[in-house]
């Protein structure tokens, strides 16, 4: 490995740290992005090699411009990566095009498109809820009148909870069809439960460098939907159905040399695995930072080692929990984020701002916080989430 490029470096920010690990390697990396350069954080524009801006990285001909210029002056791309699951097509297509390793044109709708992600699941043995990819009303009243209410309605290839409905009786389904469904949805059955991820990073040839769970308080829709705030947190002791139902899962999809984010919900009823979505990408917003705190790891490293083909293997131990806090501009808190910092110098290990983009899933302002007590962190969680009466 010689030659890589980071497409839209910048964002989300924290995700520089790929890019300066890839140089702690010794591997050029060339960021292709539509921010002005002078605008780059400093420690990317020290990560870079070369930098090519484009007015708009939806525009295909500037993306395959901006590689030619690459290969030119620099020789062949042994890699590309955004690391965001908004550019995961695109991605595809300019591998494929310029013969770079990793997931082609080919590949990309069974790790995009949920009616093909249920087929793998199901085929692997992995449970599943029943769905249908629809394209009328009545196609979906068919399924209803199988099925029953409630349901899930998505974005057949869709980006995290954007698009995202729950349906609970035939007016509500009428009207979603009048005034919603723009694109090729995907119905399926409500599950009463709670999202666990499994998430963690694979090697070249397919093996599990890394792995742990997170819990999520509430699931991404409500909160994107409902415009909530809302935590999650890693487990220090990891089930063994879920690290046997991701294995599978990671065999079934072919995954080889990345990260990978894979849901399942956990039924309240039965507490079985419900195998929901696969992302091959890291956790969206911090979730890489707290893989670190987690473990006092640096995975950005890691995965960078293995890009350059010096990770034979990694050795870590999960030593605390860790949360993911979100809080949201529009309520009024009784805490200041210099009173936080006060109260819980040790536990707060990290907090940031966070772009609008981002925010009515992510909140406004993120804290991690890490401990070794789950009942202590969660104390504190509702400290920084309380609101003024």
């Amino acid at each position: 490995m010689k030659n890589f490029i980071h497409l839209s470096p910048h964002f989300p920010p924290n995700y520089k740290n790929f890019s300066q690990a890839l140089k702690s390697e010794g591997i050029q990396v060339f960021g292709l992005g539509d921010l002005v350069y002078d605008e780059l954080d400093p420690g990317l524009k020290n990560a870079l090699t070369a930098y090519y801006r484009v007015d708009d990285l939806h525009h295909y001909d500037q993306l395959v411009k901006a590689l030619g210029y690459f290969t030119h002056h620099y020789g062949k791309i042994d890699g590309i990566d955004s690391h965001n699951e908004y550019w995961l097509e695109t991605e595809a297509k300019l591998r494929t095009d310029f013969t770079i390793p990793g997931i082609k044109s080919a590949e990309i709708d069974q790790i995009k498109k949920k009616s093909a992600m249920k087929e793998i699941f199901r085929k692997a043995g992995l449970e599943v809820v029943e769905g249908i990819k629809v394209s009328s009303y009545q196609n979906a009243l068919d399924f209803v009148n199988r099925f029953g209410f409630p349901l899930i309605a998505k974005p057949d290839s869709g980006v995290g909870a954007a698009d995202t409905y729950k349906i609970t009786n035939q007016y509500e389904l009428k009207m979603f069809f009048n005034e919603k469904a723009k694109v090729p949805y995907f119905l399926e059955q409500f599950v009463e439960g709670q999202i666990q991820s499994f998430d963690g990073l694979v090697d070249k040839q397919g093996n599990l460098l890394f792995y742990t769970v997170h819990v999520n308080r509430h699931g991404v829709m409500e909160v994107v939907n409902e415009n909530i705030h809302t935590y999650y947190y890693s487990l220090l002791q990891i089930p063994d159905d879920i690290i046997a139902a991701g294995k599978t899962a990671i065999k079934a999809f072919g995954l080889k040399g990345r990260f990978f984010h894979i849901e399942f919900f956990r039924e309240k009823a039965s507490n079985k695995l419900i195998a929901l979505e696969v992302n091959m990408r890291p956790p969206g917003g911090f979730t890489m930072d707290m893989f670190n705190y987690a473990c006092d790891a640096d995975l950005y490293k890691t995965w960078a080692a293995m890009i350059a083909n010096r990770q034979a293997g990694f050795e870590y131990q999960r030593k605390y929990h860790v949360v993911y806090v979100s809080r949201k501009q529009q309520y009024d808190y009784k805490f200041t984020q210099d009173a936080l910092l006060t109260m819980f110098p040790d536990e707060i290990v990290f907090h940031s701002p966070l772009p609008e983009i981002m925010a009515r899933a992510m909140g406004n302002h993120g804290f991690i916080i890490r401990g070794k007590s789950m009942e202590k962190l969660i104390e504190i969680q509702e400290q920084i989430q309380l609101l003024n009466q």
